[in-house]
């Protein structure tokens, strides 16, 4: 079922879980089940990107909308960047990997 999705939403989310309404921006491949999920940016002004950590997300098409719980039920392991603070990125080597937190992070 579809529904209304936002790019920013009060932080920190309650019960530090994605509220069904986060909307993120996706690398394309992470969206379609290509590749995993290796990198998320919770962004200083409180948006949210999900990447491949392979492939350059700035390419004409490479990224999409969508709802970051849609992301959570494809791979339950991105449900603890929930409490990931703005400003911030979290990478990992692989699916079930630790997070490795940078602080003030730039955007790809």
């Amino acid at each position: 079922m579809a529904h209304e999705i936002f790019r920013m939403l009060p932080f920190p989310f309650p019960d530090h879980r994605f509220p069904p309404e986060l909307g993120a921006v996706v690398q394309r491949t992470v969206h379609e089940g290509k590749l995993p999920a290796l990198s998320v940016i919770h962004s200083a002004d409180n948006s949210w990107i999900v990447l491949d950590g392979v492939n350059d997300p700035n390419v004409e098409g490479a990224v999409l909308v969508d709802a970051m719980v849609h992301l959570v039920e494809a791979d339950p392991t991105l449900a603890d960047m929930a409490r990931l603070d703005a400003g911030n990125r979290a990478d990992r080597d692989e699916v079930g990997g630790k997070w490795q937190v940078f602080r003030d992070a730039p955007l790809p």
